[in-house]
């Protein structure tokens, strides 16, 4: 399979319409057509079911989208990282969640600053989830992630912090003064709903919640009594006195990781994974 065929593919079965993924390619539709046509002769399989009102994916076509999307993921990282090498100015980016592991990310800085071949660091902060996309697709060299909340598969990583969750109420919310709650009772708050925080394609899931893009957002929808979050306990020494925390006594465990693509030959990332795992 060709690259080109692959993004063909990726369009028509995103769209589901031959004519808007025509569109979105800036290519006229027959073409198309007989790209996507070929594609299965070649592969011996039906990616899609036509008829005249719509068009839908076949269980094989759904599973050549999810590859696809990996392919070109992949495609485009290695474009990235490239021309990133062949840069004159020589550097690592670094991404991480914007509030998050913000005493861990300082000491990280200023340790791989004082070592003898350190490199520039370019950190970039993200929303919740963007730093694993980022790492993925090649515009990061380099990641500090949080599982559970961020997939690691595909990454090689290091484990360099746990630490236990917390609920943060309006401050004088009836459960602020119990010494732990469980998550139960947090999904039974309905006048403090979980945020909806957006998925990598820009959607958000369904729920009472309201949608959240940033820290600073959701930290004043729970001061206005609008919602509550479960987030790690290092994230209390950002709130403020209108904010009450309680730990939440079965939340799962969130640990800190630096990860990096296996194939990576940096020494830059190497000695800056070598300096967080010494910390």
């Amino acid at each position: 399979m060709e690259i080109r065929e692959l993004r063909y593919f990726v369009a028509v079965a995103e769209e589901l319409h031959f004519g808007r993924a025509a569109q979105r390619l800036a290519m006229a539709q027959p073409p198309l057509s007989r790209a996507i046509q070929q594609l299965e002769r070649r592969l011996g399989v039906v990616l899609l079911q036509r008829n005249s009102r719509a068009i839908t994916l076949t269980e094989a076509g759904s599973v050549l989208l999810r590859e696809a999307r990996f392919t070109l993921e992949a495609v485009e990282a290695a474009e990235r990282r490239t021309r990133r090498a062949g840069a004159e100015r020589s550097g690592v980016v670094l991404a991480t969640k914007a509030g998050a592991s913000s005493e861990l990310l300082s000491k990280l800085l200023d340790a791989y600053a004082a070592e003898p071949d350190a490199v520039a660091v370019e950190v970039v902060l993200c929303g919740p989830g963007e730093s694993e996309g980022l790492l993925r697709d090649g515009r990061a060299d380099v990641a500090l992630l949080h599982r559970p909340y961020d997939a690691t598969t595909g990454f090689d990583t290091e484990d360099l912090h746990s630490e236990t969750q917390v609920v943060v109420l309006p401050a004088g919310h009836v459960l602020a003064n119990r010494p732990h709650v469980s998550m139960a009772e947090v999904m039974a708050l309905t006048d403090l709903p979980l945020p909806r925080w957006p998925r990598r394609d820009g959607s958000y899931p369904d729920g009472p919640g309201p949608r959240v893009r940033d820290h600073t957002q959701l930290t004043q929808l729970i001061t206005l009594g609008r919602a509550c979050a479960v987030v790690p306990e290092s994230l209390r020494a950002q709130l403020r006195d209108d904010h009450a925390v309680v730990p939440v006594s079965d939340a799962p465990i969130v640990t800190t990781v630096i990860a990096w693509p296996p194939h990576s030959r940096s020494r830059a990332v190497a000695d800056l994974v070598r300096t967080a795992t010494r910390l």
